[in-house]
């Protein structure tokens, strides 16, 4: 039997397609989800380029060749949700603990900023191989990075101090409704 997302090539072998992009993926439809209800705005940040070399055959055919990043990017997302200015990275691993290698410092102090403004920020992780998603709020990232020397937050850390996400059908990840119930 054929299921979606699965080919198999004739030797037994299953493959999938898009398989680090399920986060980021699951994330964009809820924020469409969000927009179209009126709930919530909440976008994908670009990351921002500085194009170097363009090569034009023809306008339509234009390829970018070599390009730059302008300015480290600060976080993934954010929006605006009941008057409160929101923004967050998200992040998949493979690993049973959350290496702090995969979010950059200068993040950390954006989101830590946004925090001391008064915006809400928080990360989302997903925990491929266990099949779960959790939102840490900043201040908790915070408290660990602080209290701790370890190199990664551990999942125990997660399941204590952090809010599972449930898969649903629509919204993907409702992690406004976190918000709603736990951080305001």
């Amino acid at each position: 039997m054929n299921y979606p997302n699965k080919i198999n090539k004739g030797n037994n072998s299953v493959y999938y397609g898009n398989r680090g992009m399920t986060l980021e993926n699951d994330i964009n439809e809820t924020n469409k989800y969000y927009l179209v209800n009126n709930i919530a705005i909440i976008h994908k940040k670009p990351t921002p380029i500085t194009i170097a070399k363009v090569d034009y055959p023809s306008r339509k055919e234009a390829v970018i060749k070599e390009a730059y990043f302008k300015t480290p990017s600060t976080t993934d997302y954010n929006g605006i949700y009941k008057g409160k200015y929101i923004d967050f990275e998200a992040k998949e691993t493979k690993a049973s603990s959350f290496p702090l290698s995969n979010i950059h410092k200068h993040q950390i102090e954006h989101l830590k900023k946004v925090l001391e403004h008064g915006g809400i920020s928080f990360l989302i992780i997903r925990f491929t191989l266990k099949g779960d998603t959790y939102l840490l709020p900043t201040k908790k990232l915070l408290d660990f990075i602080e209290s701790n020397k370890r190199q990664s937050i551990p999942y125990e850390y997660f399941k204590k101090e952090g809010f599972i996400i449930k898969d649903n059908y629509n919204p993907r990840i409702d992690y406004l409704s976190i918000i709603e119930g736990e951080i305001e």
